[in-house]
């Protein structure tokens, strides 16, 4: 009578087992590249749902055996285990004994909480028999190896396996299944990562089960129970390192759809390129690293107390461990154990890794990294000379010991042909690259290890330019009346300005002056001051509203002559996306990082839709666009490009904002700060599609180079996070620009070279290079030079050295040497 109040008690209060066929599993937020590689997931439960037809039979078997080896045969409950943990509980008030099938787990894991009352155990028998006529044996198994807690904060059996052994369960072997099914009884306390021996042991009952039940024969379980213990904790998967594009992904998640975002399985789909990240991860991190070890070796500044040990020729860590002697050394296991520990608390740091000094020589020293013993040569610390200041280093070391000591914490790197003594740079930098056709960020580094700083150089850091902002100035000066050949005078100049300091009296960086110069020569040259004269006779008021429809903020604008010197504060993504109008042919498009949003269903919840660097169809005879600047009715940020809820989303078509002529002769001075200029270093790449210009603020504080060809943008940022100097000899060109060129090589293998048109609108004329005027006829050191039609000279240079007139040989006449053509 009892029962059967409590049943009919209960039973209204039940929940609706068919519910279960539609339950939402709470799965982490997951981020990829365009092409699909796993960036990283978010989420307090790692999850990765598996059907019942994924899971490999031998795991079945293995967890039945250790968890409810007649499931297939019961209708939801086993009467004689459940029969004693109800007399434990009754008699005691405490659970002592299991008794739960694999149904009533689910009842429990799915619908009730965890605690032990007569009241709860009642309900979770009555809903495991309403969920065996709802659902199929596979059914509730399927529900069960994705629902439960397995330690380390895996939930399910695929993300366990991920968390203790860095693969899918479909790989596993039959040892290894038989630890992840023993995990469910004590997941916390008897994992094999903080308890291996009870690991073991719960594994070893698991392997006995199965072959006490015949579903493994003698040999397989003799095999099994040999192997020891191999788990280790295996982070959240990834595949690609892009963790400031990660940062930037989940915040925006969290903006749309709050804690949500952590817990519905969202995929997220970025426009980041795998093999260009990887490119710009490599060549940051190189870039920074020669940077630091030109500046001297700052010493290490944590050490471990370790006893020296004697170790033979290329040992292997087994090798070490049987050889150290208790009563002489140190308990090298234990040792290694916290030393790992340590090492991968500091999380990743790329190309270099943390190790520890086991036993140093003059010759080299014995370090331990995590999981090997490596040898590393003098020859690897011969650059660590003492830090003095950014401008000097002490004497070189003259051996090993005058650099490490035993117990030092040090830091790798492992180049192909060597390992080297590094350091965790003090310098930190940036780098953003950008698809120009239409805005999608394919590269970002904001700093040289996120584990290290979170803080996103790329969008966050707002420094000044310096030179790497002239073009933009050139390019309005073009749009003011200038042309190429303008001649300016690059001399010594002093300006009182109430909105500068009281007295102004700027520089070159070359600390020359080269009298008259011509426009184009000046951006090659980067000379301060004719960019400042310029500025000058165009006004800056009229600058800055040419340069905003370049992406910047005008507030951020500096509305003086100092604007010419780059002197506003601008992110390394501000400069990559102003460089974009370059690349693309002088049409304005926006950054964007997010291309999709999938739930977990596989329902495509947002798709970017960015407006395009191209001239719409429906232009007019002059090839200005009838519809120009509609895609920007709804500007976009570095996250999101224009979303449409239209299953066909509208073509938007890019503003543009630099006339075809305008375009083509800034992109042909900037080819020459390349060929000839500042920016020389990118020669390497043997193309002769690449443009760019070289940036350096005063005292040294911000190197930069931004540049591109036709299909790619890049700019790269280096300085300290508190402003300072880099040192007397830091420089864009010397210090930003090989990094850039690092990447590129990487970024444009393989792809052809490609070509700016130059436009009806442009003719070529031979002028006098000292003058800017047309140059006389015949005479020996003209070139050419790019105009816009209507405004090449017409008046001639004075007459200088002529060619004497000579007949080919058909006796034609003509004949005269063609100067160098500039572009």
């Amino acid at each position: 009578m009892a029962i059967t109040g409590v049943y009919l008690y209960l039973a209204p209060t039940l929940p609706d087992a068919e519910t279960l066929k539609d339950v939402d599993l709470q799965t982490p937020l997951r981020v990829y590249t365009a092409d699909g590689l796993l960036i990283t997931e978010y989420g307090e439960k790692r999850r990765t749902p598996i059907t019942y037809q994924e899971i490999p039979p031998q795991f079945i078997d293995a967890l039945l055996a250790s968890e409810d080896d007649g499931f297939f045969e019961h209708s939801g409950i086993d009467l004689k285990g459940l029969a004693r943990a109800v007399f434990d509980l009754v008699t005691t008030g405490r659970k002592k004994s299991g008794g739960s099938t694999i149904t009533m787990q689910v009842a429990k894991n799915y619908y009730l909480s965890s605690e032990k009352t007569f009241t709860r155990k009642f309900t979770e028998i009555l809903l495991a028999l309403k969920i065996e006529k709802a659902l199929t044996k596979e059914e509730i198994l399927e529900l069960y190896v994705n629902k439960i807690y397995l330690g380390k904060r895996a939930y399910g059996i695929e993300a366990a396996s991920q968390v203790y052994y860095g693969k899918s369960i479909t790989e596993l072997n039959l040892a290894e299944l038989a630890m992840i099914a023993g995990l469910p009884q004590a997941p916390s306390a008897a994992n094999p990562i903080r308890s291996p021996e009870r690991a073991v042991s719960r594994r070893n009952y698991v392997l006995a089960r199965m072959y006490n039940l015949g579903k493994i024969s003698e040999a397989e379980f003799q095999q099994s129970i040999r192997q020891p213990a191999t788990a280790r904790y295996h982070g959240a998967t990834s595949e690609i390192s892009a963790p400031y594009v990660a940062e930037m992904i989940r915040q925006e998640m969290i903006r749309r759809y709050g804690n949500k975002a952590y817990t519905s399985g969202y995929s997220v789909y970025t426009t980041i390129n795998s093999a260009r990240q990887r490119a710009a991860n490599a060549a940051l991190q190189k870039g920074l690293l020669k940077y630091d070890r030109d500046h001297g070796y700052r010493g290490t500044q944590t050490s471990y107390a370790v006893i020296p040990l004697n170790v033979p020729e290329a040992p292997e860590l087994e090798e070490w461990i049987a050889q150290a002697d208790p009563a002489k050394d140190v308990d090298w296991p234990q040792t290694l154990e916290a030393w790992e520990e340590k090492l991968r608390d500091l999380g990743d740091f790329g190309i270099i890794e943390p190790a520890v000094v086991m036993n140093a020589t003059e010759e080299g020293a014995w370090v331990y990294s995590i999981g090997k013993i490596r040898w590393l040569p003098f020859a690897g610390m011969t650059w660590a000379a003492p830090y003095l200041s950014v401008n000097s280093v002490g004497n070189a070391p003259e051996n090993a010991l005058d650099v490490i000591r035993n117990g030092d914490l040090i830091w790798l790197e492992a180049t192909p042909s060597e390992l080297k003594l590094a350091q965790v740079p003090e310098a930190e930098g940036a780098l953003v690259s950008m698809n120009p056709h239409n805005g999608a960020i394919e590269a970002l580094v904001g700093g040289f290890s996120n584990s290290d700083n979170q803080f996103n150089r790329a969008t966050q850091a707002e420094r000044q330019p310096g030179s790497a902002f002239k073009p933009f100035i050139y390019s309005a000066a073009l749009d003011n009346g200038f042309t190429t050949a303008s001649l300016i005078n690059d001399a010594p100049v002093v300006f009182k300005d109430a909105s500068l300091e009281s007295t102004w009296r700027p520089e070159n960086y070359s600390g020359k002056f080269y009298g008259p110069t011509r426009l184009r020569q000046a951006l090659y040259r980067s000379q301060n001051l004719v960019s400042i004269r310029i500025l000058k006779q165009m006004g800056p008021a009229t600058a800055v509203r040419y340069i905003q429809d370049f992406g910047f903020n005008p507030a951020r604008l500096n509305k003086d002559l100092s604007l010419a010197l780059g002197a506003s504060a601008v992110t390394p993504l501000d400069m990559a996306t102003g460089y974009s109008a370059f690349a693309n042919g002088g049409y304005k498009v926006s950054p964007f990082v997010m291309q999709s949003i999938i739930s977990d269903t596989g329902e495509v919840l947002y798709e970017a839709n960015p407006t395009l660097a191209m001239a719409p169809p429906e232009e007019d005879a002059t090839g200005n666009s009838v519809n120009e600047g509609t895609a920007h009715s709804n500007p976009t940020s570095e996250i999101n490009a224009e979303q449409t809820d239209k299953v066909e989303a509208p073509t938007l078509y890019a503003e543009r904002i630099m006339s075809p002529e305008n375009h083509y002769l800034t992109v042909s001075m900037m080819r020459d700060v390349v060929r000839r200029g500042t920016g020389r270093k990118a020669l390497a790449l043997g193309r002769n599609d690449l443009a760019g210009k070289t940036g350096t603020t005063n005292d040294q504080k911000d190197a930069w180079f931004s540049g591109f060809n036709p299909d790619l943008v890049a700019t790269v940022w280096i300085g300290f996070d508190q402003p300072t100097t880099l040192g007397r000899w830091a420089s864009g060109g010397g210090t930003a620009l090989p990094v850039w060129v690092d990447y590129m090589r990487e970024a444009l293998d393989g792809a052809p070279e490609e070509h700016f048109e130059q436009p009806e609108g442009i003719v070529t004329v031979r002028i006098d290079p000292d003058s800017g005027l047309l140059a006389s006829p015949g005479q020996k050191d003209a070139i050419f030079e790019y105009f816009k039609a209507g405004s090449a000279p017409t008046e001639y240079a004075r007459t200088k050295d002529i060619i004497p007139y000579q007949e080919d040989e058909g006796g034609s006449g003509g004949g005269s040497v063609i100067p160098e053509q500039l572009f």
